[in-house]
Formats: C-alpha cells, sequence, structure tokens
C-alpha cells in the first residue's frame, strides 16, 4: 500500500511539471507572435491610390439592351456600270478619290456611236425629205380631183402615200433618238457623291453592257444591318438608341434604330434590325460593329463590373473603411450600359460607400490605404 502511494506521487510530480512546461511554451509562442505582429505593423506598407480609384456607390441609371452586332456599311452605294458596249477611255479615279454628283467617271470610244447618229439622223432627213414629195403630190392631185381631171383613187392613193412617208420620218426619228441616247451613254457620270471604293475595269478594256466600272460609296450616312431573334425583336423600336463599339475606335459610337425589317429571314426566321450610326471620324465601309441596344432603363445602386471581383466563391468588391481594404460579399442583379462603361447592380453594401475601381487590383484585406482629400470628389464624377 506504501509502495502505491509513492509510486501515485512521482506521478501527480511529472503531470505538474508537464503543465507547467507546456504553459511556458505557449506563453513564449504568444509572446513571439505578439512581437511578430507588432513588427509586422510597424513594417506594414500604405499603398497609395490615386484620385480616380475609389467610386462612391450610387444610384445609377443602367440602359438595358440586348447584344448586337454586324458589319459597318454605307447606307447609299452605287456601282457606276457600262450602259453600251466598247473601249473604255478616260477613267482616272482610284479607291479613294472623292467624286461629287454628276461627275464624269470615264468615257466608252465614242467613234462607232457618233456614226450611228449621223446615219440615224441623215435617215430622218430623207425620210422628211420623202414627206415633202408625198405632200407636193397629195395637194396636185387634190387640185385635179376638185376639177375633175382624174378620179378620187388617185387622190386616196397620194394621201396614202403622204400617211406612210409620215410614220416613215417618225420612225426615223425615233431611231434618231435611239442613237443619240447610245452616244450620250457613252458617258458615264457619277450618280451621287462619295468615294471611289472600288475600281473594277481599267482604261483600254473592252467593256460590255453592265459591266461593273467602280463603286462609289456615300460615307455620310452609315448603318449595320443586325440580326434578332423574334422574341428578341418584340421590344425593339424604331428610334431607340445604342452604344457600338467599331473596330479600331477607342471610343464607342451613339446609333439609333433607323428601321426593321417587316419580315423574318429564311431559315433563320431572325429579324433584321438597321441601325444608323452617328457620323464620326474614321468610318470605314466592311469595319466589324458590336454593342447593345437600349430596349429600357433601371435604376439601381450599381458599380462598374470591372470593380467587381470573383477570385473567391462569392463575388465581392474592395471597399475603403477607416483607411483599410475590406473585402464585402455582394449579389449581382442586372447589368447595362452607363455613361459609356459596363455595370452591374448589386446588393450588400450601403450606399455611399468607396468601392475600388477595377483597376486597382487585387489587395489583401486589412492593406493600408492613403486617400488625398481630393480622391472622394473625383470617385464621385468617375460614378457618374
Amino acid at each position: 500500500m506504501k509502495r502505491w502511494i509513492k509510486w501515485g506521487l512521482v506521478a501527480l510530480v511529472v503531470a505538474l511539471l508537464a503543465i507547467a512546461v507546456l504553459r511556458a511554451l505557449g506563453a513564449r509562442k504568444a509572446q513571439q507572435a505578439a512581437l511578430a505582429e507588432q513588427t509586422a505593423r510597424g513594417t506594414q506598407t500604405v499603398i497609395e491610390l490615386a484620385a480616380g480609384d475609389l467610386l462612391p456607390l450610387q444610384m445609377q441609371e443602367l440602359q438595358r439592351g440586348l447584344p448586337v452586332s454586324g458589319t459597318l456599311k454605307a447606307a447609299n452605294t452605287a456601282f457606276v456600270k457600262a450602259r453600251v458596249p466598247g473601249e473604255l477611255q478616260g477613267l482616272s479615279v482610284r479607291e479613294g478619290d472623292a467624286v461629287k454628283a454628276g461627275q464624269v467617271i470615264a468615257r466608252i470610244d465614242p467613234a462607232e456611236y457618233e456614226a450611228r447618229l449621223r446615219q440615224a439622223q441623215l435617215q430622218a432627213d430623207a425620210a422628211k425629205a420623202q414627206i415633202d414629195i408625198a405632200q407636193r403630190q397629195y395637194d396636185n392631185n387634190k387640185a385635179l380631183v376638185d376639177r375633175g381631171f382624174i378620179s378620187k383613187t388617185a387622190l386616196d392613193t397620194s394621201l396614202a402615200n403622204l400617211n406612210g412617208a409620215r410614220a416613215s420620218f417618225e420612225a426615223a426619228g425615233a431611231a434618231a433618238d435611239v442613237a443619240r441616247k447610245s452616244m450620250a451613254d457613252t458617258v458615264l457620270k457619277a450618280p451621287m457623291a462619295g468615294f471611289i471604293a472600288q475600281r473594277l475595269a481599267q482604261p483600254g478594256e473592252r467593256v460590255a453592257v453592265d459591266t461593273r466600272i467602280v463603286e462609289i460609296v456615300d460615307l455620310s450616312r452609315m448603318e449595320i444591318e443586325a440580326a434578332l431573334s423574334a422574341a428578341d425583336s418584340v421590344g425593339v423600336r424604331v428610334g431607340q438608341q445604342a452604344l457600338l463599339q467599331v473596330e479600331g475606335h477607342a471610343q464607342p459610337v451613339p446609333a439609333r434604330v433607323a428601321r426593321i425589317n417587316p419580315s423574318t429571314q429564311a431559315g433563320s426566321r431572325s429579324v433584321l434590325v438597321y441601325l444608323q450610326l452617328k457620323p464620326a471620324p474614321g468610318l470605314r465601309q466592311g469595319l466589324f460593329v458590336q454593342g447593345s441596344l437600349g430596349t429600357e432603363k433601371l435604376k439601381t445602386l450599381a458599380v462598374p463590373l470591372q470593380a467587381v471581383r470573383s477570385d473567391k466563391p462569392q463575388p465581392y468588391v474592395q471597399v475603403v473603411e477607416n483607411q483599410q481594404v475590406r473585402h464585402v460579399s455582394v449579389t449581382l442583379g442586372a447589368r447595362g450600359q452607363a455613361g459609356g462603361l459596363d455595370m452591374v447592380a448589386i446588393t450588400g453594401l450601403a450606399e455611399g460607400s468607396r468601392v475600388l475601381a477595377g483597376v486597382v487590383g487585387p489587395l489583401r484585406e486589412g492593406t493600408a490605404v492613403r486617400t488625398t482629400a481630393a480622391a472622394p470628389a473625383a470617385a464621385s464624377s468617375q460614378g457618374r
């Protein structure tokens, strides 16, 4: 019995020593952690934000719409074609040259058509002379019939000859008009003002009727042809506004719905909508265009889409509170356009919160930041 008590006391002493050692180690670790945290706070980097890096969360009027895309083309284009066959002469305009309405573009060798016109004119003159001869003969026969020297049959014959001469003269005059029209068609003129887009023939070539010589485009009125599904086209109306991004242009170009095709396309059953772009420098036929056609407006709390981050299970935005970065999870809502930016409605954040713009990039939660006094005002103008 005494031996059992002895070993029990030894075990108790060992346990007490172990507990004391563990407490000492825990305290040492806590002391080291506190020292490390104090050191980190002393050496923490402060991020300096530019004036436009903070965006106040405020009510925005979002322009919601449909995505549209298409190829830019001139609303008015024309091909200058040969109206008569012959050798092409005097074609000096090239791609990019400006032309005016009625300007002479080229000519077809007129020698053959001048000869035809002279021939037709001479035939008309000959027919006119036959009318004079037939008229004198008729007048003479009428006088003889009135005196009773010849029968009325001879008068009827001379009248028929006179009418035949008149018909021949009219036919010859019509042939002369045709020849004159062919002569005028040897001169090729621009039907409208614009720029030469294509030169499809060369001087000296022998061209046939309806051969394309040049293409003229009028860049003062540009549009795209966008295909929408039948369901999407229901809410589209003439006059609705769109914001389009033209290939090679940094700034979006405003546009409006000018026309809506009353029929669907065979096969796809899509509806063609024609959007007319506001004139802007550098618009060229054939450029690819995409953007959004506004169909309704929504007023809600919204931030630029780039300000929302998705590198966590829940989307969140970076806000600045007490000069430190905080990550706030948000619920995303409707998307739209506001001030030329892609915006998204959010819930889960109070109005007036200062949101970091997407250009800042990800910052660790708790990062210290420093802002200037002008930052909020600048951010407010950015948000608007």
